[in-house]
């Protein structure tokens, strides 16, 4: 199977954001097309393979070309407008979420699955050594790309994530129900990534609810539902995580975790 990789010559990535999401990024200002047509590579056949290339992973980076290659599967951007909308007056539970992973300036932080609101806050209230951004829409990734070039971004799923990145001190599953994978197979991958005493923040700002709504809105999307209390302690447990704070609430959904590397 042939695989597509992508050089810094050209813009056809740009072309295939402004495909997606035309009327998005028709938004932004001139000179910022330019920087993203820097940013990105244009397609040519490789044979190369890996498990990153059979699960579209890409990696963004400003200060090297990407070596990650995607699979030939035509890129699809699902509709993630509903993690922006659920920013809507919710600043305080925000600042709550990011207050909850206790992030340091030394701290490695990785972000799955989140809105470009919360990245904004996380980045202007909690400096970090580094900051990993994992979505699966190019075009967020762009987005924050061009807003905050030290903060790296990857395309692919959560457990691919490469680890080059690791150890990583906190987790912010800002949206797990979006996770194609079962709750067990989410820790163990964490268990791999993160450091002794690192915190997994699990978060949803507008709670069960909420989480109801969308995924009926939204079904190729939200996959799952959030854990219940005694579900993520007894999986979180097996996996050397010990639950240290659980809110389940109408407006919000809580979930502190701390690991204990054995």
């Amino acid at each position: 199977m042939h695989s597509l990789s992508f050089s810094s010559s050209s813009s056809s990535l740009l072309s295939s954001l402004l495909a997606f999401n035309s009327s998005r990024l028709l938004s932004l200002q001139p000179k910022k097309l330019t920087r993203l047509q820097s940013h990105y590579l244009s397609p040519k056949l490789s044979t190369k393979q890996s498990d990153a290339s059979r699960h579209r992973a890409f990696s963004v980076s400003s200060s090297s070309p990407p070596e990650e290659t995607v699979s030939t599967v035509d890129f699809h951007e699902k509709d993630w407008s509903f993690l922006e909308s659920m920013e809507t007056e919710q600043t305080q539970k925000l600042e709550k979420i990011i207050k909850a992973g206790e992030v340091t300036e030394s701290s490695r932080v990785l972000v799955s699955f989140s809105s470009e609101a919360f990245v904004d806050r996380l980045v202007e209230s909690s400096p970090s050594q580094l900051l990993l951004i994992v979505h699966d829409s190019l075009f967020m990734l762009a987005c924050v790309k061009e807003k905050y070039d030290k903060v790296k971004c990857w395309q692919g799923e959560f457990i691919y994530v490469p680890e080059k990145w690791a150890p990583l001190d906190v987790v912010f599953l800002y949206f797990l129900p979006v996770l194609p994978f079962g709750l067990d197979e989410v820790f163990k991958t964490l268990s791999q990534r993160c450091s002794s005493g690192a915190r997994v923040v699990i978060s949803h700002p507008q709670g069960r609810e909420g989480l109801k709504q969308q995924r009926k809105e939204f079904p190729d999307v939200v996959v799952s539902d959030l854990p219940d209390e005694s579900t993520l302690k007894s999986v979180a447990k097996k996996h050397s995580f010990e639950l240290t704070q659980f809110v389940d609430e109408q407006g919000l959904y809580l979930a502190v975790l701390t690991f204990s590397k054995q």
